[in-house]
């Protein structure tokens, strides 16, 4: 009868304890994440401002800015319990995000990468990852010594074209790939009307790496990887040509991306006559396109599609946590999960490998062997 009650005993304390700790997990699952946003010059930053507001797994605690006017803009777009600093590693260490937004300038990414690696904090910044690949290659490494997660932002991550494409090829709908063409862009920062913030430093190759190479070429290096893996050779053109506007950046690109089996073409441009968004993906069995919006299957048959794009096909909308760049990198964070393709730094690293390439082509007039 004692064995049976100091067994009763035993079984009760225990059940006790693993109630209080599941009670302390499912506690830590439901608390939000401490996020903060390192700099307002770069256009992307008001839309996940939003994002950033209205998520349910967001405690947004800080901004750090030292321009009056962003600072200004952006206190009415937030809650006033959001905490503004003039110099972001004061506001790292004072607010203690447990995550950090950057969208500053290029070549600020390492340099707000390193702080933040210190003090474990995991980091998103918008495209590219770096304004070269040796500046890529540290970040990564300084990612993974320290634990925190490290993720590279494309807005066609986020639209169900994009993956609704990439599944397709991969299914082999298409047949195997061989021609790729990536044709992103638009008229250009000043003709869209971007900020003077964010143009001080679009049209400074120091600061943003190149002009419409880097700003578009990311997405299409980015596409490239994601499908097919690392090209064999690299070779590039650019040229300029709003020669009015005197810029120091090129406008207007071409990458060509060497495969065993296949070819990339990539078309960056601040020169077409309105927004493109597209990426062609040729098989021996037919064709997919996808925009931001739609995606078209075009089959090898007699029969005549309904445009000579192909069909329009009927697309799921993205859940809510693949639906916008906060919602998935604060879903990672929360489930301790990797962040995946084409977002992370591994294939980012090589982003900047293949545009390092292009401007050695560029520069050199020959092409460039990846190694």
């Amino acid at each position: 009868m004692k064995s049976t009650l100091l067994t009763t005993l035993f079984f009760a304390a225990n059940a006790g304890l693993l109630l209080s700790a599941f009670a302390v997990q499912s506690e830590a699952q439901d608390a939000k994440i401490r996020v903060a946003v390192v700099g307002l010059d770069h256009d992307h930053v008001w839309g996940l401002l939003n994002d950033l507001a209205t998520d349910p797994q967001s405690e947004f605690v800080g901004i750090a800015e030292a321009n009056p006017e962003l600072v200004g803009k952006a206190k009415s777009q937030v809650p006033s319990s959001v905490k503004f600093y003039s110099e972001y590693v004061h506001m790292l260490d004072e607010a203690k995000p447990q995550a950090v937004i950057i969208t500053t300038e290029n070549d600020k990414h390492l340099e707000i990468v390193r702080e933040c690696a210190k003090r474990h904090i995991n980091v998103s910044m918008e495209k590219p990852m770096a304004t070269n690949a040796a500046d890529a290659r540290e970040m990564e490494r300084l990612a993974n010594d320290a634990g925190i997660k490290l993720m590279v932002n494309y807005w066609n991550a986020w639209v169900p074209p994009s993956h609704a494409l990439f599944h397709r090829v991969k299914d082999g709908d298409i047949g195997p790939v061989h021609k790729i063409i990536v044709q992103y862009g638009h008229q250009g920062p000043k003709e869209i009307g971007v900020s003077q913030e964010f143009a001080a430093w679009l049209y400074d190759p120091a600061k943003n790496g190149a002009g419409a190479l880097m700003d578009f070429g990311c997405y299409g290096a980015e596409w490239a990887l994601w499908l097919k893996g690392r090209p064999t050779r690299v070779y590039a053109t650019a040229r300029t040509l709003k020669t009015d506007q005197h810029n120091r950046v090129e406008d207007d690109g071409t990458i060509v991306l060497d495969y065993p089996d296949a070819t990339v073409i990539v078309e960056p441009s601040w020169d077409w006559p309105y927004g493109m968004d597209r990426v062609y993906v040729f098989g021996t069995r037919g064709s997919l396109l996808a925009t931001r919006d739609d995606l078209f299957l075009r089959l090898r048959s007699n029969e005549k599609p309904a445009t000579l794009d192909g069909d329009r096909i009927t697309l799921d909308p993205a859940p809510h946590e693949t639906s916008n760049p906060v919602a998935y990198f604060l879903s990672r964070i929360r489930q301790n999960q990797p962040i995946e393709d084409p977002l992370t730094a591994k294939l980012n690293v090589q982003v900047m490998e293949i545009l390092d390439a292009a401007k050695e082509s560029i520069k050199t007039g020959r092409a460039v062997e990846l190694h």
